[in-house]
Parts: C-alpha cells; sequence; structure tokens
C-alpha cells in the first residue's frame, strides 16, 4: 500500500529535495523546448524556411538519445546533485549561444548540442529514488516526471508573453527580442544550477550512495541477459539512423526550386557507417564489463533479470514515445479535420491549438496517479491497466472525425492522454527497485527507449493517415501489455533505506 506524501512539510529534507529537482527538470524542458513558441520571430529575423524550421525540429531531439544513455552512466558514477547542477550550467551557456546565432547553419549546430539538455530527466529518477522509499517512490517519482515536464508548456505560456514585454516596456526591435527573451532562460538555468549545488545532497544523512563496479556499459548478471543487452541496444541506433536519413531528405535551401539537404547522400552513408561502429564498439564494451559472467557464476543476492529493463524500455517506447509523437501533430490534425476545406471556418488555429494542449497538460496529474496506482497495486498489474487503457484511447481517437462535437474530441483526448501520462508514471516507479546502483543507466535507457518511439511513430506517420497512425500505437500497446503479462516480474530482493528517524533498514521492495 502506498503511503502519502506532505508536500507543503518543507521542514523535511526529503520533501525539499523532490520540489528542487522537480523545478531542476522543469527548467531543463523549458530550455529544451524554448525556441519553438518564438519561432515566428526566429524565421522572420533570419529569413528561414518552413524546411530549415523542420531541420531545427528534428535536431532538438536527435542527441537525446545517446545523451540520456552518457548521462545515466556519469550520474550513476558522479551522482546526481553534480550532474544536474553541470547539465543546467552548461545548458544555459548553449542556450546564450543559440541566441548570439545569425545564420541558419550556426542555429542547426547549437540546437543540435542543446538536445542533449533532455537527458536531465535521467538524473532526477535516480535522485528521488535515493530519497524515497520504496512505497513512496512511485508517486514521488510521477510527482517528479509530471511537474517538471511541465516545462515545455511553461516555455510556450512565457515566452511569448516575455518577448512582448520586451518589445513594449524595453522598445527593442521585433527582429533582436526573442534573442534576449531566450538569453533570460540561459542565464535562469546557470543561476539555478548553483542554487541547486548548495541546495541538495545525493542521499539522506546515513545512506550510501552506491555505485557501479565498473563503467562504460550496463552490468548484466547472465549469458542470456548478455545477449539481450546486446540486442536491445540496436533499436538505438535504427532511430538514430532513421533521423540521419530524413535530415538527408529535407531541403535547407533558400534558393526556390533548389534541393540542398543538411546531408549529402555520401554524408549520409558515412552516418550509418558510424553507427555501426559506434555500435560494435560499445559491443565491446558490454562484452570487456560482462565477460566474467560467462565462467564464473554472479552470487544470487547480486542478480537481477534484464529482461525487466527490457520491458520497461518497450512500455516507455509505447508511453513517452506516443506523447511526443502526438503532440508533435495533434494541433494540425484538429485543425485540418474540422477546416476540410482548408479555410478557418470550423475551427481557428488557436483553437485546435488549445484542444492539443489538453493532451499534455493532464501530466501535471495522470503521471503521479500511475506512480500512486504502481505503489499501491503494484508495479507488473499497473503497467498492464494503464497500457490497456492507452491502447483503448488511442482505439478511441482513430474514430475521431469531423462530425464528433469538440467537447467530445477534448474529453476522449484527455481519457487517452490520462492513461498515457499515468503510463509513464508506472515504468518510472520501477525503474529505482530494478537495481538501485544503476538505476541512472537504467533510466537512460528507458529514457532513450521514449525517444525512440517518437522516431518510429513520427516516421510511420510520414506515410499513413491520422486514423491509422492511432490504430498503430494502440496496436503496439497492447503487444506490449502482452509481453508485460508473459515476462514482467514483481520487483523483489532487498534494498537499503533511511526511514524518517534516520535510522537505515534493509527493506523487501516486494512487500
Amino acid at each position: 500500500m502506498a503511503e502519502r506524501i506532505n508536500l507543503f512539510d518543507l521542514k523535511s529534507e526529503r520533501i525539499r529535495t523532490l520540489h528542487f529537482t522537480w523545478f531542476a527538470f522543469f527548467i531543463s524542458f523549458y530550455i529544451w523546448f524554448n525556441a519553438a513558441p518564438l519561432m515566428p520571430y526566429i524565421k522572420e529575423a533570419l529569413g528561414l524556411t518552413s524546411q530549415q524550421v523542420k531541420v531545427l525540429m528534428i535536431l532538438n531531439v536527435s542527441l537525446t538519445i545517446p545523451a540520456r544513455i552518457a548521462i545515466g552512466m556519469l550520474v550513476d558514477k558522479f551522482g546526481p546533485r553534480i550532474m544536474y547542477s553541470l547539465l543546467l550550467a552548461i545548458s544555459g551557456v548553449l542556450c546564450i549561444l543559440f541566441a548570439m546565432t545569425n545564420s541558419f547553419e550556426q542555429m542547426a549546430l547549437m540546437r543540435f548540442l542543446l538536445a542533449f539538455v533532455g537527458a536531465g530527466f535521467v538524473i532526477g529518477i535516480r535522485m528521488i529514488g535515493e530519497w524515497f522509499p520504496h512505497k513512496q517512490v512511485g508517486l514521488a517519482e510521477g510527482i517528479y516526471g509530471g511537474w517538471g515536464n511541465f516545462g515545455s508548456a511553461g516555455a510556450a505560456i512565457t515566452l511569448p508573453t516575455i518577448a512582448v514585454l520586451f518589445m513594449t516596456w524595453f522598445d527593442l526591435p521585433k527582429e533582436h527580442v526573442w534573442r534576449y527573451t531566450l538569453g533570460i532562460s540561459g542565464v535562469v538555468a546557470m543561476v539555478y544550477s548553483l542554487i541547486f549545488y548548495i541546495a541538495v545532497r545525493d542521499t539522506p544523512k546515513g545512506s550510501t550512495y552506491f555505485k557501479p563496479n565498473k563503467t562504460g556499459a550496463m552490468e548484466v548478471t547472465s549469458p542470456g541477459d548478455f545477449v539481450l543487452y546486446l540486442v536491445m541496444n540496436i533499436p538505438l541506433y535504427i532511430a538514430l539512423a532513421v533521423l540521419t536519413w530524413k535530415l538527408g531528405l529535407l531541403n535547407i535551401s533558400s534558393v526556390e526550386g533548389e534541393f540542398q539537404p543538411l546531408l549529402s547522400q555520401t554524408a549520409t552513408y558515412v552516418v550509418y557507417g558510424i553507427l555501426i561502429l559506434i555500435y560494435l564498439y560499445q559491443a565491446y564494451h558490454v562484452y570487456r564489463i560482462n565477460k566474467d559472467i560467462f565462467h564464473t557464476p554472479v552470487p544470487e543476492m547480486h542478480r537481477y533479470k534484464f529482461k525487466q529493463v527490457a520491458m520497461l524500455n518497450w512500455a516507455y517506447f509505447c508511453t513517452f514515445g506516443s506523447e511526443l509523437a502526438v503532440v508533435s501533430m495533434l494541433p494540425l490534425f484538429y485543425y485540418q479535420m474540422y477546416n476540410p476545406d482548408g479555410l478557418s471556418t470550423g475551427m481557428s488555429i488557436a483553437t485546435a491549438g488549445l484542444i492539443a494542449s489538453s493532451f499534455a497538460f493532464v501530466n501535471l496529474v495522470a503521471r503521479p496517479i500511475g506512480g500512486f496506482f504502481s505503489d499501491t497495486f503494484g508495479r507488473k498489474k499497473a503497467l498492464m491497466i494503464l497500457l490497456g487503457g492507452l491502447a483503448l484511447g488511442y482505439f478511441l481517437m482513430s474514430l475521431i472525425d469531423a462530425s464528433w462535437s469538440i467537447v467530445l474530441a477534448i474529453a476522449v483526448t484527455m481519457f487517452c492522454s490520462f492513461f498515457v501520462m499515468g503510463g509513464e508514471g508506472a515504468v518510472f516507479a520501477v525503474v529505482p527497485l530494478v537495481k538501485r546502483r544503476m538505476t541512472g543507466q537504467i533510466a537512460g535507457m528507458t529514457g532513450a527507449f521514449g525517444n525512440v518511439g517518437a522516431v518510429i511513430y513520427l516516421t510511420t506517420f510520414s506515410f499513413v493517415d491520422a486514423g491509422t497512425f492511432f490504430l498503430v500505437i494502440g496496436g503496439s500497446a497492447l503487444f506490449v501489455m502482452v509481453l508485460i503479462a508473459i515476462f514482467f516480474d514483481e520487483p523483489k530482493g532487498q534494498m537499503a533505506e533511511v526511514l524518517p528517524d534516520g535510522t537505515v533498514q534493509m527493506i523487501d521492495v516486494s512487500d
């Protein structure tokens, strides 16, 4: 049974740490998506084409996949306090440099580098996992993820307003106002990096921060898990290859009728080759770190089942992957559906955006509720229920057409979104319970699979209509639900936890 969390008990260091950490995640998402609401200003100021804007959108998520893997390893080694502080400080600098760019090429490079800020999510998962006991960790992780994830909406709400204030109060020219606005968000990130470093600790007093025995790849505990680990790394590289392919198709030329892809055919093949070499290099490190398991069995007390990680990866592929994909297409979907003649007679762009925003807004409550369900009803049962609801939600969304009332369309959108976000909360309620000293790496790989899902789903959407797109997501969720029913086991074993009175106790996480 889950235990309640008093979010207003600021005398508790545990609660203060939760608030400091979700706000760090909020700022990282704020930085990650700060260009989108200001893109009309940026596009006009630098004379960008629509295709160049699309390239920037792709680059904004491309580095996040490998970054989450790398940051997951680093946070396990160095701790979340220093890693979150560094990530926010570096991101603040990159944000300011992005605001100073004067050409598309400069902007593309800085946006590509800024995509690494999306790895910030992984850091907080380890932090919250250290501070909250297993009967509260699902709810705490849900609060962290749900409230922090709202940073993208926070950017969309506040940054255009700040830009307008700069123009009206300080009489700044329209072509430069986006630079000052983005620059301020970068400064905020840098300032908060210092606040975070001063205000938090990696673990409660008396608790030990467990680190992996080896770094460079995740440790596994059986030959079968070794093979599964290598197989589960393949989709990460497939997603990067798909992103490379898409960049080779998009035209960045500003000359009418001229085709100039960001990556030439030769450059595209070179990137494919590099990805293959990186995978082989990673496979070598996986073997180097785990070669002992082929001749020396791992003691029972140190074992864990990598299939647990694989199931969480695929669950997040369906949940967070579909969230990123759907929020990218939903405004245009509703606008075109209610305006089949291409005229804004049935619904304005603003109204379509408002309906679409209902999908993301649910995050504030649904993700914590998903974690609460996991704490209360069991990890496996919660995952299956929420994935089943997600599949039903997308099936209903596939039926939406212009004959539906706007109120009903919003209701179905929010119904589906609840299970999507709740599923995300349920996934990361389990991550800290698989193997504590490797929580960062597990969170990194799981988080990366969310981005993989977004890439695969959006690529699918480029070939099919919206109804089929929703059905594909729902079908994949049902398939993963079956996999979880067959292969997923309730976490069990013991972990050290610091109780509210400061004493350290070994807790059975299967309770």
